[in-house]
């Protein structure tokens, strides 16, 4: 029986690779509630690795926001989580945990990188600059993870995500990401029994999404291939992986979509005063895809499930 933590189990992501370890008859779960184990200090994050024994660590916690957040408060972000990180990678270390994996994401690429996005592309331009000290917190994670493996031969690995979304998704009226946000925008619409709903922008713009069901199993996969494989298929200073669909839409065809799944039945407006943002944002996943993973669920079928559960959790989602 191995014992496994899962740092972030409340988030989305930690939720989602908690529910499937769950399913593993040889792991015994390890969680801790914020109010349990504050993970920016650094003594009780040392004082808990020292009493669990731990065999492996999913490092899924974070401090994440949108665009507004991340530009009113980007001490924060940067700070809580290069503490987060530096806390639960250094104290994995010196309490003798030989396997971890960082999940990142994929705003650690320049703010032009050539589409699609592949692996290579870390730190060859400029970051966007609404999100830079998130996306340097990311970045340092992803070398933390690099060094501690050079210099002391631990199997620290690192996977960088697409565009997320499914169950314990932010659905906030003006905090979420584009998924949730259209989810409940549509519904509220067709509860209103309104004829129309503004979308913002043009509809151009290109965007992948990954179920974040998805997002656990490749997070799985990846922990669980042999170190040998694993080493094969990156590099000692650019070994994380991303995960993805390696599948865009057009905002436009995304927002068709999560009308019909939610059955709204009115027009859809385009506001093309409201801005795009970069005409294209897609990742490389051949990597993963040569370590045998790929994707199960189609945009259609995920954006069914999201909205399943906010239908089922929507006195959680009020803002």
């Amino acid at each position: 029986m191995k014992k496994v933590y899962v740092a972030g189990h409340r988030g989305m992501v930690g939720s989602a690779i908690v529910k499937q370890l769950e399913l593993q008859n040889d792991v015994e779960l390890i969680v801790r509630t914020r109010e349990e184990l504050d993970l920016t200090n650094q003594q009780a994050v040392r004082a808990f690795f020292e009493k669990e024994s731990i065999s492996e660590v999913y490092l899924a916690a974070a401090k994440v926001g949108g665009i507004h957040a991340n530009n009113v408060f980007p001490a924060d972000f940067i700070y809580e989580n290069l503490m987060i990180e530096c806390n639960i990678i250094h104290a994995a270390h010196v309490c003798g945990v030989q396997k971890l994996l960082f999940l990142g994401s994929s705003c650690i690429y320049p703010k032009l990188a050539a589409q699609p996005m592949s692996e290579s592309t870390l730190l060859t331009g400029t970051l966007e600059p609404t999100n830079e000290p998130y996306a340097l917190a990311k970045i340092a994670g992803i070398k933390l993870c690099e060094s501690y493996n050079r210099q002391h031969g631990r199997d620290y690995r690192s996977v960088m995500p697409t565009n997320l979304y499914g169950p314990h998704d932010n659905f906030h009226p003006e905090n979420s990401h584009v998924i949730p946000a259209l989810l409940r925008r549509f519904h509220e619409a067709k509860v209103r029994g309104d004829s129309e709903v503004v979308a913002w922008g043009s509809g151009t713009p290109m965007r992948e999404f990954l179920h974040v069901d998805d997002m656990a199993a490749a997070s799985i996969h990846v922990m669980e291939l042999d170190k040998e494989t694993y080493d094969e298929n990156t590099e000692p200073m650019l070994s994380h992986i991303n995960v993805g669909t390696g599948v865009d839409c057009t905002i436009r065809e995304l927002t068709e979509t999560v009308a019909k799944v939610v059955g709204f039945e009115g027009k859809i407006i385009w506001d093309t005063s409201k801005p795009d943002g970069a005409p294209r944002k897609l990742m490389s996943v051949k990597r993963l895809a040569d370590l045998g993973w790929q994707y199960s669920f189609s945009l259609q079928e995920g954006l069914a499930d999201a909205y399943q559960w906010f239908l089922e959790n929507q006195d959680k989602c009020r803002g």
